[in-house]
This record gives C-alpha cells, structure tokens and sequence, in this order.
C-alpha cells in the first residue's frame, strides 16, 4: 500500500514537472494566444453592443413606412420605397446584416408575388433566413404559390408539403396539405391527393379546411 501511494507521488510530481518545463518554453507563445483571444472576444462584443445593435434598432425604424405601405397592398412602393423612406429592396442593400434586413427578404418576396414577379418572389423568400414558427412555413408556401402560378406544379407540391412539416399548426399545416391536394389532382395523381386531404380530416378538425376537404376527396377518389 505504502509502495503505492509513493508510487503515485512520484507520478504526479512528475506530470507537474514535465507541464512546468511545458510552461517555461511555451509560456510567451501561450499568453500571446490567451491575449489574442481575449482581444477577439472583446472586438465581438464591442461590434455587437456599439454597431450591430444601434443598426438593427436604425433599421427597424427606417423599415416602418415599407411595412405600412405593404399593409396598404402598396407593393411597388413597398418594394421601391420613395425619396424619404427605403423600400424593402434598399433595406436589403442597406441593412442585409440586421434582423430587419433579412425580414426585408420575406416581405420583398411577398411583395414581389403579389405583383406577378414569380421568379423575383422565390429568389427574395430563398434568401430569408426564418427565425420564428410563423413566417418560416408561410415564406415556403409563399415559395410554392409563385411556384405554382409560374406552372411548376410538382415543385410547388414539394414546397407545401415542407411547409406542412415546418410548422405543425392549424393554421398553415392544413392550408399547406390542402394546396398539396389540389396540386396533386393537377397533375391527376388522385391517391396523393386523398393522402394530403386524409392528413387533414385526420389531425385538423379545428381548421377552416376540415369542412371542405370531403369534396375535393370524392372527386380524387373519382379521377
């Protein structure tokens, strides 16, 4: 027992040593890297507290007659803005780095379908970086409706049902499985459609989708 304990004495004065010549011939480069990262770490937060902060506030505030005008359906000025306010588009060149300026992702996209620009709405949505279980689904269904209206069908399908899975919710995962029905009796593939509509019936009683779906279901049982 006895041999033991100096055994493992000798093994630790021993590990104290070798970590104590370590030291003395890596010291300088050690606190050279410890300093470095202390430095970095204050640069980041300086940068956040002192730049980014300020600009998501100033960027939120430049945004607000963009957002008025889109809840006008004004959507050229939305997008465009006018000589006192940024549109969406020069929030996006102004502020791409803030919150504010990915949001303007999302409503630049929405704008741009709302007014016909199909392949400019997807673009804008693939860009937005979704951050919350509202806007996320419904920037893919955004997505999905350009893609339909430009004819693309099954990418539009593709996009509903990704939406349905992004948030499950009544409100847009039975809007999104309904869309996915009626892209499928589009494309005459009736027992996909029953599937979507059945995920409906099935998981969605409180939805405003529930109470139609059984016709949409008799006539893709009928295709």
């Amino acid at each position: 027992m006895k041999d033991q304990k100096e055994e493992t004495a000798l093994e630790t004065n021993d590990l104290l040593t070798k970590g104590q010549l370590f030291f003395e011939k890596n010291g300088k480069l050690i606190i050279i890297i410890v300093c470095a990262i202390l430095v970095i770490l204050a640069l980041i937060f300086g940068l956040r507290k002192w730049y980014f902060q300020p600009r998501d506030v100033q960027a939120s505030e430049e945004m607000f007659a963009a957002e008025q005008w889109f809840g006008q359906g004004n959507y050229e000025l939305a997008l465009n803005g006018n000589d006192n306010h940024l549109g969406f588009l020069g929030m996006i060149d102004e502020y791409g780095n803030t919150k504010a300026g990915n949001l303007a992702h999302y409503y630049a996209g929405v704008s741009q379908l709302r007014l016909g620009n199909y392949d400019e709405a997807i673009s804008q949505l693939k860009k937005y970086k979704a951050t919350d279980l509202f806007t996320k689904p419904m920037a893919l269904m955004c997505q999905a409706d350009a893609q339909m209206e430009a004819g693309r069908t099954q990418e539009a399908i593709d996009l509903y049902l990704k939406a349905a899975k992004a948030s499950d919710n009544f409100v847009s995962a039975p809007t999104a499985l309904f869309k996915a029905g009626m892209g499928y009796i589009i494309l005459g593939n009736g027992a996909k459609a029953i599937d979507c509509f059945k995920q409906i019936k099935a998981n969605y009683p409180e939805s405003s989708e529930w109470s139609e779906v059984d016709k949409y279901m008799a006539y893709a049982e009928n295709m």
